[in-house]
């Protein structure tokens, strides 16, 4: 059973990826980070030391504090957090509770550097259909969940990438895309260290559905049918990725939790 104010990782993994995850905020300290230089999947860095002076900005939500070993720094930094109005708690066992458990972890290197609001900023094609939406829904969920996207006309991607400061993606000749016969969302998961059984089988969907091979996954047929309905439904690609967002959300909660489920009809036939 967990101590007050604490969570532990495997229910912090069930959360990750979901709509309402918290908000993921580590805080060790430098030289430890250095040591090791991943993070949980969609935290943010933040330094202890200035903990009372930001702590205020996450009035009004969940947040689990991560230091390396889940005392001191965490413990300090949660309670700033309760002070200024969050729902905090800290992380059982801290950082290295959560390596040793063997949940992902994300390079930091791999991570786009972000903008002076702090958000990691993203250029694709407009037009979205597959990829270019469950793109942006693994940024969301597992990299950075303020992350921007700027959908635009694929001959100004590149432009746009240079003169906005933006990682392109989906597009050809750019390191976040199709690789051989693997789609741009499958070099994500790949690049993040986000190889997860339930979105290595979300991966094969999207790959059946990205590259016309629909015998990859039997759900692959459903996927696009989905998602080329979305696209006739908006006109603006905003709007169709935060619709996006609900129909990768269910796919992936179906892929962890219930592809042995089955459902069927009439529920009382009766046996002969």
């Amino acid at each position: 059973m967990s101590a007050p104010n604490t969570i532990t990782p495997e229910k912090l993994n069930r959360l990750i990826g979901t709509p309402s995850a918290p908000v993921i905020i580590d805080v060790r300290n430098e030289e430890d980070f250095a040591a090791d230089p991943l993070i949980i999947p969609a935290s943010l860095r933040r330094s202890h030391v200035d903990a009372a002076s930001w702590a205020s900005s996450f009035t009004g939500k969940e947040v689990i504090a991560v230091c390396h070993h889940g005392a001191k720094l965490s413990h300090g930094t949660a309670a700033w957090l309760r002070h200024g109005g969050a729902g905090a708690v800290t992380l059982e066992a801290g950082f290295e509770g959560w390596k040793a458990a063997g949940f992902p972890l994300v390079p930091v290197d791999k991570i786009p550097p972000r903008n002076a609001q702090g958000h990691t900023v993203w250029v694709t094609r407009a037009r979205p259909k597959i990829d270019r939406i469950a793109c942006p829904w693994l940024i969301r969920r597992f990299v950075d969940p303020s992350a921007v996207f700027l959908f635009v006309a694929p001959s100004e991607v590149a432009m746009v990438a240079d003169r906005f400061s933006a990682t392109a993606f989906d597009i050809e000749d750019t390191f976040w895309s199709h690789r051989g016969e693997a789609c741009t969302f499958d070099t994500m998961i790949a690049e993040f260290g986000l190889a997860t059984e339930p979105l290595l089988r979300l991966a094969t969907i999207v790959r059946g559905a990205d590259t016309a091979r629909l015998d990859l996954a039997p759900e692959a047929p459903g996927l696009i049918a989905a998602s080329l309905g979305l696209s006739r439904m908006f006109s603006d690609d905003l709007r169709q990725l935060d619709a996006g967002m609900l129909l990768y959300d269910s796919f992936y909660r179906w892929c962890r939790d219930a592809t042995d489920e089955t459902h069927n009809w009439p529920t009382n036939k009766i046996k002969p």
